[in-house]
């Protein structure tokens, strides 16, 4: 089965940075990721104090697992970005870098970026949560 995915931007909504207000879907199947997390294959953090450097591995870290499931960036139908910070700022950094990576396709979808308190490790300073419609 080939997935139908469309996304809508409505006239009568504010206009977005990149994503889409709605994201429908016509397939099949469905992946849902868990957080996709700053570490590495040992289960080590990687980029303690470094947004950039943490962005960069949960985008590897992502598109492993998109490959996994036989997926790619372009199949994403959702997205939450949490970022443990209460600045724009470094929400607006996490984004950016995100857009601007080789998963940043997943991110012209249904979106939410929000700050947060904390997350699940110790120095852990970004997770992406994604759902995905399988080819």
């Amino acid at each position: 089965m080939t997935e139908k995915i469309t996304r809508i931007n409505p006239e009568q909504l504010h206009a977005t940075p990149g994503y889409h207000h709605i994201t429908v879907v016509e397939a099949g199947r469905t992946a849902y990721l868990a957080g996709q997390c700053p570490l590495d294959r040992n289960g080590d953090l990687v980029g303690a104090g470094s947004l950039e450097t943490q962005v960069d591995q949960v985008v590897a870290n992502a598109l492993i697992a998109l490959a996994a499931s036989s997926a790619q960036p372009r199949h994403v139908v959702r997205s939450v970005i949490y970022v443990r910070s209460d600045e724009r700022d470094m929400l607006a950094v996490a984004w950016r870098r995100l857009t601007e990576s080789a998963l940043g396709p997943a991110f012209t979808t249904a979106s939410t970026l929000l700050g947060v308190a904390q997350l699940g490790f110790p120095g852990q300073l970004v997770e992406v949560d994604l759902t995905v419609a399988l080819p």
